[in-house]
């Protein structure tokens, strides 16, 4: 699998550049999946957020709004109860998955108890975009600076890359650098602290920061 992991979606020319590449063709000749269910983790989002999402509303023009050729939606929550052999044809059909924001620790359950996180070492041509959680769930841990889901055993999620992000660089009081440092000196692995203008593009291991805003990599 191909990740384009970002805070705040594809908000730049270099940001929409590197998703075109991972894509190998156009973003109107592509097709979607929506995956909301990490907002229903988080005690910020809700129903008209995640309507929000899966409409493509403007507030979302810079992930599900970007001109997909088709938009379906996958929600990890509902697949136990179907059976692999209808959700996953979807999945692989599909040429990009967008998850959104909200509680990584609830995203990353539901991906186990759905069978999306087994299914993901077979998905080598898929590009995964991730904003905020759907990005952190990609790592080792998030840290406990970042846990909203009160049923989450700790911090810990997929670890299909091998270090860790802090999202929302400066967008909030409490997403400063003086913040994240203080995460970082906890997190005890690599770690990235990125804002809305910084991505992180992951390949066959191979990391690149793509970005026209502010970022910074600490190491453990």
């Amino acid at each position: 699998m191909k990740l384009l992991l970002t805070s705040g979606g594809v908000t730049n020319p270099r940001i929409h550049s590197a998703l075109v590449q991972l894509l190998g063709k156009p973003i109107a000749e592509c097709h979607a999946l929506c995956i909301p269910t990490a907002q229903w983790g988080h005690p910020m989002c809700g129903p008209k957020s995640v309507r929000g999402f899966v409409a493509a509303e403007p507030t979302f023009r810079y992930l599900s709004g970007l001109g997909w050729a088709s938009l379906g939606v996958l929600e990890l929550t509902a697949l136990p109860t179907i059976g692999a052999e209808r959700w996953v044809p979807w999945v692989r059909e599909a040429d990009v998955l967008l998850v959104d924001g909200g509680d990584a620790t609830y995203l990353c359950h539901w991906m186990r108890q759905s069978g999306l996180a087994d299914l993901l070492p077979s998905l080598t041509d898929t590009v995964w975009v991730g904003v905020s959680a759907g990005s952190m769930v990609m790592t080792p841990r998030i840290g406990t600076y970042f846990v909203e889901w009160p049923s989450a055993p700790d911090d810990r999620t997929l670890g299909v890359v091998d270090f860790s992000i802090f999202p929302h660089l400066d967008l909030f009081p409490t997403n400063t650098l003086a913040d994240a440092e203080r995460w970082a000196a906890e997190i005890g692995v690599p770690a990235y602290a990125i804002d809305e203008q910084t991505a992180i593009a992951v390949v066959d291991g191979s990391v690149e920061v793509v970005s026209e805003g502010q970022w910074k990599r600490f190491e453990p």
